[in-house]
């Protein structure tokens, strides 16, 4: 995804242009040094996320920010990039959508990215239209996705070691991995069939046989995972997807 950075503080650019190399799903599309600069900036590469200053030498910032809906073609957050936190209110109210202090820290930055990427992964068309609402784009990156039914998915599973989930889709000899940024709650979204069971287990139901000693038995061809638990605090969810004799 494309990211610009709107500042006249050379400094304060470069620190936070360092810091963005940190998430390979963010390509620093350009750098502009005024708000006319910007504005063309913005028109040219139709970034999806701005870092914005406020104190800029042709107009501020928050004048910037409301001209936003006048010069993109889609949706594009802007994160206000300032050493003034008497603006993060205007720039709340001005729909802006985080604020970053200078010198940017870190952990504030990454709260601030990790953040973004999860509502533009949620604002991405994983699912196909109606006519097609079985099938799934499963993204493997910004760009890549396998397409899948939702039916041939047995089971995600937290990979831990990776720090992603994965797919278990018949018809593919390994696990499909997913994008960094899906979450439980996006996968549980995708179907009421699929359920959490454990912290790294979501399973289709159609393919639970039953469940002994607290191990999962499923039906081919995912009878071979032995191995999924189902933690206390998921029981009751899952029985609850049953009626029970």
């Amino acid at each position: 995804m494309k990211v610009i950075i709107i500042d006249d503080d050379k400094t304060s650019v470069e620190v936070l242009a360092d810091l963005l190399k940190n998430y390979d799903e963010i390509e620093l599309a350009g750098v502009a040094d005024n708000g006319t600069q910007g504005i063309a900036l913005v028109k040219k590469t139709q970034p999806d996320l701005l870092f914005l200053d406020v104190e800029m030498p042709d107009m501020s910032g928050l004048e910037f920010l409301s001209k936003m809906g006048d010069i993109t073609q889609k949706k594009c957050q802007v994160v206000i990039y300032t050493a003034y936190s008497r603006y993060m209110l205007p720039a709340f109210r001005g729909k802006a959508f985080d604020f970053l202090l200078k010198p940017a820290d870190t952990r504030e930055l990454q709260q601030i990215i990790q953040r973004f990427l999860i509502e533009y992964d949620n604002d991405s068309n994983r699912i196909v239209p109606t006519e097609l609402s079985n099938k799934l784009l499963l993204y493997v990156n910004t760009n890549d996705f396998r397409v899948a039914n939702i039916n041939d998915i047995g089971m995600f599973q937290y990979n831990h070691e990776l720090r992603l989930w994965e797919a278990f889709v018949i018809g593919h000899k390994e696990n499909i991995r997913l994008k960094r940024t899906t979450n439980n709650e996006s996968l549980l979204a995708l179907d009421k069939r699929f359920v959490q069971v454990n912290q790294g287990h979501i399973i289709n139901i159609d393919y639970l046989m039953e469940v002994t000693d607290g191990v999962c038995r499923f039906y081919p061809p995912f009878d071979r995972n032995d191995q999924v638990k189902v933690g206390r605090t998921f029981r009751k969810k899952l029985t609850e997807r049953f009626n029970a004799l």
